[in-house]
């Protein structure tokens, strides 16, 4: 047994280094990736190309799942190109604002606190409204207003 103590370290060494290497390749490997592409393409935007694929919803009123609390919201929906931000418009009163609504219908006040509620609740908008997107690809999610008050 004890002959065999060094190799079997030797051989643990090696495997965990083989790992090590392949998962830095793998990363490597896919920072090249499409996403990674749309957040730089983001970043790189002007402020009037920015205007023209930002859509805004405002005065969105309703209850949360603690019917004591009401929630008083407007968002700002960052799309992809000019085209997916027309057929955003054409369907953001017919299928996102009621998404919106029952998103928020089933959240409590608890949920909604502080920073990193409101970034989940942005975070959890923009992977259901990009289900409902015909075309292209809703890239952020911004809360411009926000109010919660207790009835």
């Amino acid at each position: 047994m004890k002959r065999m103590l060094p190799w079997m370290i030797t051989m643990l060494l090696a495997v965990t280094l083989i790992a090590l290497v392949v998962i830095m390749l793998l990363n490597t490997g896919t920072s090249n990736s499409p996403t990674d592409a749309a957040s730089s393409e983001k970043i790189e935007l002007s402020a009037d190309e920015i205007v023209e694929m930002t859509s805004q919803m405002t005065d969105i009123k309703t209850n949360l799942a603690d019917r004591e609390y009401v929630v008083l919201t407007a968002f700002a929906f960052q799309l992809d190109s000019v085209s997916t931000k027309e057929d955003f418009d054409k369907i953001k009163d017919l299928r996102i604002k009621p998404l919106i609504l029952r998103v928020l219908a089933n959240m409590k006040p608890e949920d909604l606190q502080g920073e990193k509620g409101q970034d989940q609740l942005c975070a959890r908008l923009l992977d259901l409204i990009n289900k409902e997107l015909p075309e292209g690809k809703l890239i952020q999610v911004d809360l411009t207003e926000f109010i919660m008050t207790r009835i």
